[in-house]
């Protein structure tokens, strides 16, 4: 397996117990991934970009499917994509745990699903860059 670790470690050589993979061309992906930083940083989380070329490797993903969605790789190797990936997060965040509890209620784990893919296709990114498919 690919070792993002030994790029992505913090100065005292710790490595991360998960990873959040985001399109960096993307600013409401970008502006939301540094509001999370130290939120996800406190619990050992770290946070890379898509466009990072090992990453396709590490993940066994076509770069086209990499960029649909926001991945989470945890240490064990364990990968979340899209709305399973923010469900994986409010696991690891105390106050976003109820987001958890409330998709056991039969139906809102599908309903998270379909309003994630709504907002990743219609998300803003530079369209030389943007692999997102457009609906037409």
């Amino acid at each position: 397996m690919i070792s993002l670790a030994n790029e992505y470690t913090d100065t005292k050589g710790r490595h991360a117990k998960g990873w959040l993979f985001f399109d960096a061309d993307c600013r409401f992906c970008t502006k939301i991934a540094r509001a999370l930083a130290p939120i996800l940083e406190r619990r050992g989380l770290a946070l890379a970009p898509l466009q990072d070329p090992r990453v396709a490797a590490l993940l066994g993903f076509s770069h086209d499917h990499l960029m649909r969605e926001i991945h989470l790789l945890m240490s064990d190797g364990t990968q979340f994509g899209g709305a399973d990936a923010v469900v994986a997060l409010a696991r690891q965040i105390w106050w976003a745990r109820p987001l958890v509890w409330v998709t056991k209620i039969p139906g809102v784990t599908q309903l998270l699903h379909i309003t994630y893919r709504a907002i990743a296709a219609n998300r803003s990114c530079s369209a030389t860059n943007c692999a997102v498919d457009r609906p037409t």
